[in-house]
């Protein structure tokens, strides 16, 4: 029986294969439960579709990703602290601090998105990842000084 299937399925495939399987496990397991549909023509032409819609809607996606990451990238931002002897701050930056400083220049990101390993505890010049996407990142730089 070919079937295609409409979730992930452990040990079998997942969402948008086309498989064959017994014909037992597909009629009193994948079906019943909406794990997988036949794979007869008007289903086959229907997933072609849904295909093409998220490659479509994927590109789009990524190329929006892409200009935000050289949005990130072209910006700078500075960040005034307290600092006491030897530059050290008073408290932290922190990376909704970033993601704050970036939202005044004009760029909105996700706080979870600003990829800082610990938090900046010194004055100077540093260079923070900013995750915009799977497999795309930007640097953003900040300049944290003494206010």
């Amino acid at each position: 029986m070919k079937v295609i299937l409409q979730a992930d399925v452990d040990s079998l495939g997942s969402t948008g294969q086309i498989l064959d399987v017994a014909d037992g496990y597909g009629r009193n397991f994948l079906l019943p439960r909406g794990y997988a549909v036949l794979a007869d023509s008007r289903n086959v032409r229907q997933q072609a579709h849904l295909q093409r819609m998220a490659a479509a809607r994927h590109a789009k996606e990524l190329a929006a990703a892409n200009e935000l990451a050289a949005k990130i990238s072209q910006t700078a931002v500075s960040i005034k602290r307290q600092a006491g002897e030897g530059d050290k701050l008073h408290g932290s930056v922190s990376n909704i601090d970033i993601a704050e400083a970036l939202a005044a220049a004009g760029v909105e990101v996700d706080r979870k998105a600003v990829v800082l390993s610990e938090p900046i505890r010194n004055i100077g010049v540093f260079q923070v990842s900013v995750k915009v996407m799977r497999g795309i990142e930007a640097k953003v730089k900040v300049y944290v000084i003494r206010a």
